[in-house]
């Protein structure tokens, strides 16, 4: 009786064993937590854990087991360039796991993100522009260009030839829909007291050169809501947090190298 029972708690034991191991290679035990540990990395992806990406990492795990014999076999692991990659990469682990763990110990707050939405809604909001324009380097050069359209002559046609703006040019001085915030203050000025179909009747000058403008049309600007980008504006700002962190740790270290930048 006792030696079934010793036998029943020994075939007990070697399933449970067996249940923590994915397979046995060359009678080495392969642990199911490196599985686990690959399919944690999937998750944290972003990448749905289901059973074809189970047996996926299950086949990664047994072919990473069989590779490792055979490295530790030719003997790689006691060579010194492993040894120099393995020390490398033991500080890039380390000093990702530092800025991961600042990151977490110090979240972006939703108030944070808020604040920063409300800074980019007030620069992003207002009048929307769609004009054209031909920039050319003298007065002159405008002066005799605006006489020429005045004449009869096609704006988009003048912008092709003579625009020295490699931006627009080619598209006949196109600047698409813009926000008057993104232009210089000079050009900005001349596109609001311009009404739709307008072009301006004397050069515009600023610090690329003298500017003709003609305005297609204009329109309220819209911003999307918060909540559409709130993970953007906090993946922003934790990032923006971890380098002034580093930045800290680098001034405050005490040390006779003096860095490029």
């Amino acid at each position: 009786m006792k030696k079934f029972v010793l036998a029943a708690t020994l075939v007990a034991l070697s399933a449970a064993a067996s249940a923590q191991n994915v397979a046995v290679v060359n009678g080495k035990p392969v642990p199911k937590a490196r599985m686990d540990q690959l399919l944690s990395q999937v998750s944290k992806g972003g990448q749905p854990v289901t059973p074809e990406m189970e047996a996926q990492v299950k086949d990664e795990v047994v072919l990473r087991e069989i590779f490792m014999q055979a490295a530790e076999k030719a003997g790689i692991p006691q060579t010194a360039d492993y040894k120099a990659q393995m020390e490398l990469a033991r500080q890039s682990l380390m000093i990702r796991a530092l800025f991961t763990d600042y990151a977490k110990k110090n979240p972006v707050t939703e108030e944070a993100a808020k604040a920063e939405y409300e800074k980019f809604k007030a620069a992003g909001s207002g009048t929307e522009y769609k004009a054209r324009h031909i920039l050319v380097e003298s007065e002159d050069q405008a002066k005799a260009l605006i006489a020429k359209i005045k004449g009869g002559a096609k704006f988009e046609d003048l912008a092709k030839t003579e625009s020295k703006d490699p931006g627009s040019a080619a598209n006949g001085g196109d600047l698409d829909w813009a926000n008057g915030n993104s232009y210089v203050a000079e050009f900005t000025a001349a596109l609001a007291k311009l009404k739709k179909g307008e072009m301006t009747d004397t050069p515009v000058k600023s610090q690329f050169g003298y500017h003709i403008i003609r305005l297609e049309d204009t329109r309220q600007a819209t911003f999307p809501a918060f909540e559409d980008v709130k993970a953007q504006i906090m993946q922003r700002l934790e990032q923006q947090k971890v380098a002034e962190y580093q930045t800290k740790l680098k001034e405050s270290a005490k040390t006779d190298y003096k860095f490029a930048r």
